[in-house]
C-alpha cells in the first residue's frame, strides 16, 4: 500500500469516529420521541400523551361556551332546556290556578288576594301566618288567582260563594285545569253562614262528568221531523216565557237526537230542574216527555207538569208560547246592532300592543271564553292578530238568543277608557274566515 493511501485511510477513520461522537452526544441530550402504545396492561389512549383539538383543528370555529381542548358540538347539559322539566312546570301551575268570577267592578288585585287569604286564615283552610294565594291577576268582572301550592288550591275551592263587596264570588277551576276532580264545599256549608239577600247562589263544584249528567235532561217521543235546532228553539222559547228560565237567553246550550227520542244540555243546574216541568208539553202532534236519563244519580227533584204550568197561565201567573205550541219569535235586537245571528263582533277592546306576546295573546283568549261565557253557550272564539280584524273579538254562540244577551251585557262597557261596541256579524262571513 502506498503512503497516499495509507493517509487516505487515516482520514476515513477519523471522520467515521468523530461522527459516532456527535451521535453519542445528541443521544445523551435529546429524551426519547413519546410512544404511541400504552404500557403492558392499560387499555388503548391510558398512559400516552394525547393532545386535545384546538380551535385551529376546526377551521378555528369553537362552540359557544366550549372550553379549550373540548371536542366540538359538545355543550353542556345545563345549557340545554329539558323539555319535561318546562311542560311540568307549565301543568304545575295550572293545577295551582283558580278562577274567581263576579268580581265587582274596580276590584284590585292587592285587595283580593288580602281577602281571600284573610278567609282562608280565619276558617283554618291554612295556618294562621300563611299566604295561600300568592297572585293575582283582575279583569272587569273576574279574576285569576294563583296559590302557592296544589294543596293549597284544593283547600281554596270551599271559598265558593264567599260574600265579597255585595257579591257572591265564584271560586272554581279554571277551563284549562285537566287534573282530578276534588271534592269541596261551599262557604255556606263550610261556616254555616246563610247567603246575604239579594245575592245569587253560585253552582257547587262538581266534576266535569258529573255536572254534565246533572245538566242534561231525556226528551221522549219525539218525530222524526223534529231537528236538533227545532227542538232547541221550541223548548228555551217555551221556558224563557213562562219563566222557567233563570238568566237571559236561551237556557238549552245542546241538543242531540236519536230517533224517538233526544237529550238536552241546559247551562245550570237550577235550569236543568225548572226544563222537568215541561213534561208532556205538546209540540208538532205530540206530547214530549221531559225526564232525568238513565245515568243521574242525584237527588229526584219534585216538579210538575206542563199541564200544571198550563193552570198557573190560566190564572195569570205565567205566560205560554204562541198559540198552536210554536215558539214565539225573538224580541226584536237593539238600534245598531245589526240583523240577528249567532256570532257577534266586538271593538275597541284591544288593541295591537295587547296581541304581540304570545302570553299575553293567549291570556287574553282565556279571559274572554270565560266572561262570554256567562251569556249562553259559547261555541267558538276568534281574536285575529293581523288583517283588518285585528284588535276585534268575534264571539259565535249556539243560538242568536245567546248572541243577543252577549251583545246586552257587553254593549257600552268600558275597559282602558275605550267604549266597546257589540254588533251580529254575518255567520256567512265568519265561516269564511273573513275578518
Amino acid at each position: 500500500m502506498s503512503r497516499r493511501e495509507r493517509h487516505r485511510d487515516d482520514d476515513d477513520r477519523r471522520d467515521r469516529r468523530r461522527s459516532r461522537s456527535r451521535s453519542r452526544s445528541r443521544d445523551r441530550e435529546e429524551p426519547p420521541p413519546p410512544s404511541s402504545a400504552a404500557p403492558a396492561g392499560l387499555p388503548v389512549g391510558m398512559g400516552s400523551t394525547i393532545t386535545p383539538p384546538t380551535a385551529a383543528a376546526y377551521g378555528g370555529m369553537m362552540m359557544p361556551g366550549a372550553q379549550a381542548g373540548a371536542m366540538p358540538g359538545m355543550v353542556p347539559v345545563m345549557m340545554m332546556p329539558n323539555p319535561l322539566m318546562v311542560a311540568t312546570a307549565a301543568q304545575d301551575k295550572v293545577n295551582r290556578e283558580l278562577f274567581v268570577g263576579n268580581t265587582p267592578p274596580g276590584t284590585s288585585e292587592a285587595l283580593l288576594t288580602q281577602f281571600l287569604n284573610g278567609a282562608m286564615r280565619r276558617t283554618k283552610l291554612c295556618a294562621a301566618d300563611a299566604m295561600p294565594i300568592i297572585q293575582c291577576r283582575t279583569n272587569q268582572k273576574f279574576a285569576f288567582v294563583e296559590c302557592a301550592s296544589i294543596a293549597d288550591a284544593n283547600l281554596a275551592l270551599n271559598l265558593n260563594g264567599i260574600p265579597f263587596m255585595g257579591s257572591s264570588l265564584r271560586v272554581s277551576r279554571p277551563s284549562k285545569y285537566a287534573g282530578p276532580h276534588v271534592p269541596s264545599k261551599t262557604w255556606q256549608e263550610l261556616t254555616g253562614q246563610t247567603l246575604p239577600v239579594g245575592l245569587t247562589p253560585v253552582p257547587e263544584n262538581t266534576s266535569p262528568a258529573e255536572d254534565k249528567v246533572n245538566r242534561e235532561l231525556f226528551i221522549g217521543n219525539t218525530t222524526p221531523e223534529m231537528t236538533e235546532s227545532m227542538l232547541t228553539d221550541f223548548l228555551g222559547k217555551a221556558m224563557e216565557q213562562v219563566g222557567l228560565a233563570t238568566h237571559p237567553g236561551n237556557p238549552i246550550t245542546a241538543c242531540r237526537v236519536s230517533g224517538k227520542f233526544a237529550f238536552i244540555e241546559l247551562r245550570s243546574k237550577e235550569e236543568t230542574a225548572n226544563a222537568l216541568n215541561l213534561n208532556n208539553i205538546p209540540y208538532l202532534g205530540a206530547q214530549l216527555r221531559v225526564g232525568r236519563p238513565s245515568k243521574y244519580v242525584g237527588a229526584q227533584t219534585p216538579h210538575g207538569n206542563w199541564e200544571d204550568i198550563l193552570a198557573k197561565y190560566m190564572s195569570g201567573e205565567l205566560k205560554l208560547p204562541s198559540q198552536g205550541g210554536a215558539p214565539a219569535a225573538a224580541p226584536a235586537p237593539a238600534a245598531n246592532t245589526g240583523v240577528p245571528t249567532r256570532v257577534v263582533e266586538l271593538k275597541n277592546m284591544l288593541t295591537m300592543d295587547e296581541l304581540t306576546s304570545d302570553q299575553d295573546y293567549e291570556e287574553i283568549m282565556e279571559d274572554t271564553k270565560e266572561e262570554c261565557s256567562q251569556f249562553g253557550s259559547l261555541k267558538n272564539l276568534v281574536i285575529p292578530r293581523d288583517g283588518p280584524g285585528a284588535t276585534k273579538i268575534f264571539l259565535e254562540y249556539m243560538s242568536t238568543d245567546d248572541a243577543a244577551a252577549a251583545i246586552k251585557g257587553l254593549a257600552g262597557r268600558t275597559f282602558d277608557g275605550r267604549k266597546v261596541e257589540a254588533i251580529f256579524y254575518d255567520e256567512t262571513k265568519f265561516a269564511n274566515k273573513e275578518y
